[in-house]
């Protein structure tokens, strides 16, 4: 029987479970691509639940324990003194989440010499070394998909957040003004500007696909380059790296995973390249900005904001400069954990370890590391070209 140490975050701070504002979410038949949904042997949680904090336990703890495993759960996962610390070393199975992500380093990796499977629920899995995996032969899974099109949602929100400077005009509402011309000076339209998308994967295409209609032109740039008919049917620009496309564009939006070619890519050098005043949206991960750089650029107005739902490390400390530096429109990594995400990251990560635990094939599309290598989507997106 195996140990699996599953790290969410905490619960609400009025305490679980929370009072919800729907009683249903959709029923989604299969994802954009074709791909189906995730397919677990049963469920037990209602979909729509906040299953992602410690109590909700992704709805896991009645399937493992009547299967004769063991649940450990927990949030404190920083420190050599925390529970998850303490937990590791005869744990079989680490599960975490991209939003409180329990980081497995090379280090800590050496002190579980069980570990068999590591499973990000969501998308995402650059907070464990893949390539100590790869060595010591640990599988990688993660829920590709499941929260895609959240992400995507998120992105266009804060594009139209950025660009039409809504967070201090509704500020202006809830302390009681009315100056409009304070709330419309740094207030520009969408539409007509140049809009530049940082890997087209699945969350990249997803936001090509939305920012459409709103009559801009849409660059892109990726490794692997969209079907001529796609690039059509969008009026897209292809350029052949980052630095060609931020010459030429209003607003990036980025959507790469987070390796050695993409750590730090915003830095001074590219932010200078773009136009004055353009924008930045990063839902992908904190560290392919240069934390200084962006405060920098915001700073001198070389950019008119920065919006993400990603840090580095995370949770941010409460320090951080992102929190407070001018025209950001920051969240706390919560664009891939709506209660629909979490439902379909729930599910998917039973499916894999029902497949793990019945040794059976984990489905290609949530492969990150199998068998010594990179394996399924790890090949596509981390695996060097």
């Amino acid at each position: 029987m195996a140990k699996v140490l599953l790290v969410l975050y905490p619960d609400p701070i009025d305490g679980y479970p929370p009072r919800y504002a729907r009683d249903r979410i959709p029923v989604l038949d299969a994802y954009p691509n074709g791909q189906t949904l995730p397919t677990p042997e049963g469920l037990d949680f209602v979909p729509g639940a906040l299953v992602g904090s410690v109590s909700g336990e992704l709805g896991l703890r009645r399937y493992l324990e009547e299967a004769g495993h063991t649940l450990v759960v927990t949030s404190d996962k920083e420190g050599a003194d925390s529970e998850f610390e303490r937990e590791l070393p005869d744990a079989d199975v680490v599960i975490s989440q991209p939003f409180w992500p329990a980081y497995l380093t090379p280090e800590r990796l050496a002190k579980a010499p069980n570990l068999k499977l590591a499973v990000t629920a969501g998308i995402g899995s650059d907070h464990v070394d893949l390539a100590t995996a790869i060595e010591k032969n640990i599988t990688v899974a993660e829920v590709t998909y499941s929260n895609s099109i959240g992400v995507a949602e998120h992105t266009v929100m804060q594009v139209l957040a950025l660009v039409r400077d809504f967070i201090p005009q509704h500020r202006i509402v809830t302390e009681g003004g009315w100056n409009i011309a304070d709330a419309v000076q740094r207030s520009y339209d969408l539409e007509g500007m140049d809009v530049g998308v940082l890997a087209a994967g699945r969350i990249g295409r997803a936001v090509i696909e939305r920012l459409a209609p709103f009559g801009v032109r849409l660059h892109y740039t990726d490794r692997h380059r969209l079907p001529e008919e796609v690039e059509k049917q969008h009026g897209l620009t292809f350029h052949p790296d980052v630095r060609d496309l931020v010459r030429e564009i209003d607003v990036l939006t980025v959507h790469a995973p987070l390796t050695a070619e993409t750590e730090g890519l915003i830095d001074d050098e590219l932010l200078s390249t773009m136009r004055r005043g353009s924008y930045i949206v990063n839902p992908a991960r904190g560290a392919i900005a240069d934390r200084d750089a962006i405060v920098r650029a915001l700073e001198s107005g070389q950019l008119a904001g920065y919006a993400g739902d990603v840090w580095f490390p995370q949770p941010a400390q409460a320090d951080h400069p992102w929190r407070a530096m001018p025209h950001n429109a920051m969240t706390p990594h919560t664009s891939g954990s709506s209660l629909n995400g979490q439902a379909r990251y729930a599910a998917g990560t039973r499916e894999i370890l029902e497949d793990f635990f019945a040794e059976r094939p984990i489905r290609p599309e949530y492969l990150i590391v199998d068998g010594g290598g990179y394996a399924g989507t790890g090949a596509h997106s981390y695996a060097k070209s």
